[in-house]
């Protein structure tokens, strides 16, 4: 029993220790994967959509910037003509408090965001 508690705590700070190594465009590649979007689609403007699949402009962003990715969402769904969508990188203990703000602002606002959840 003492070998499998150990093998936990083990397998549970290796995850930490890579999530703590991940940047936002690694956790990009990972909800834009190919065959279901395009990542980095660059924008008349010169900005880039993390994500533009053939009905969303997604932003991916870490939980605590919320507030950005609501507004870059709506830029690019502004600027590609496809629904605003926001996927939250949801990696620290507090992270559910943002989602929950998130959703409260949209739900609120009824903005036309799509939050996205994988």
């Amino acid at each position: 029993m003492k070998a499998k508690i150990t093998a936990l705590v083990a397998l549970s700070m290796l995850a930490a220790s890579v999530h703590a190594k991940m940047k936002e465009k690694d956790y990009q590649a990972l909800m834009c994967p190919d065959g279901f979007g395009v990542m980095e689609y660059k924008l008349i403007d010169n900005r880039r959509v993390d994500c533009l699949t053939s009905t969303h402009a997604i932003e991916v962003d870490f939980a605590y910037k919320w507030f950005e990715a609501v507004g870059q969402s709506l830029h690019y769904a502004k600027m590609t003509g496809k629904r605003a969508g926001v996927y939250l990188i949801m990696i620290k203990d507090n992270d559910e408090k943002h989602l929950r703000q998130m959703k409260e602002l949209i739900r609120f606002y009824d903005l036309p965001i799509d939050v996205i959840e994988k």
